[in-house]
């Protein structure tokens, strides 16, 4: 049964990869979309595509998520229900050791993917909460739940949206909001190439020999816990592709 019909879904980071194929799964089901990005250009081109071929509606608004000012406006300026807030914006920037790592991939990691996700969850959860109903989905990792070398503000930050998704369910228990994070592996988007600031070809050795998860194949699994019946509430999913197995163990057989 299709539960999301004519609902309201806000995506952050809707320009690329899950965000983008996201918006585009929830269009194929009916749903209304607010999509919002740092790409002004990329957010017209999808809203445009979604509206002619799915006859839904579709808002945008071009903003990053690391300022507040800006998340606070956003949410107070839609006049419709948000059904569904799905925060996606997030990105790793550097791989480098502890020791030399870069301060403002640091900043721009912890911004978006902890401080970001924080402010849209809060001006939302307050609406849903108004409303008595909604549903939070945020993007986590299976950095979320395994560190690795090189990753150490990454993975901090992921394991924090773990810890961000378990208690807000706790906060709002009692009211009708479901809380939910989807967790996956390695996934075949612009996320290597803004890791590895650009550098194409490094990000390519990400996925070599492998076949790696597509934002669609995520963006799937997002819908599918977004069209539960209301008392179901999915908590977390961890995700990989069939030759990944952890954080760090990947068979490349070709």
């Amino acid at each position: 049964m299709n539960r999301l019909k004519d609902k309201w879904i806000l995506i952050t980071g809707a320009t690329s990869g899950i965000g983008k194929a996201s918006a585009e799964v929830f269009a194929e089901s009916g749903a209304n979309l607010i999509i919002t990005g740092r790409r002004k250009k990329r957010l017209k081109s999808l809203q445009e595509k979604l509206q002619t071929e799915h006859s839904v509606n579709v808002e945008t608004f071009s903003f990053d998520v690391r300022d507040r000012e800006a998340c606070k406006a956003c949410v107070d300026s839609i006049d419709q229900p948000i059904d569904i807030l799905l925060n996606n914006a997030g990105l790793a920037s550097g791989k480098d050791s502890i020791d030399e790592a870069d301060f403002d991939d640091w900043d721009a990691m912890i911004d978006t993917n902890i401080k970001g996700l924080l402010s849209m969850t809060r001006f939302v959860s307050e609406r849903m909460k108004q409303r008595g109903e909604g549903h939070i989905i945020n993007i986590g990792s299976i950095a979320g739940y395994e560190a690795y070398p090189g990753g150490s503000v990454y993975c901090g930050t992921k394991h924090a949206v773990k810890a961000i998704t378990q208690a807000a369910k706790m906060d709002l228990t009692g009211t009708n909001i479901r809380v939910s994070a989807v967790s996956p592996g390695l996934v075949d988007t612009e996320f290597s190439e803004v890791r590895f600031h650009g550098d194409k070809e490094q990000a390519k050795k990400v996925y070599k020999d492998m076949t790696p998860l597509s934002g669609r194949d995520i963006a799937e699994i997002i819908h599918f816990v977004a069209n539960r019946p209301l008392h179901v509430n999915i908590l977390d999913t961890i995700v990989f592709p069939v030759h990944q197995s952890s954080a760090r163990i990947v068979a490349r057989p070709d």
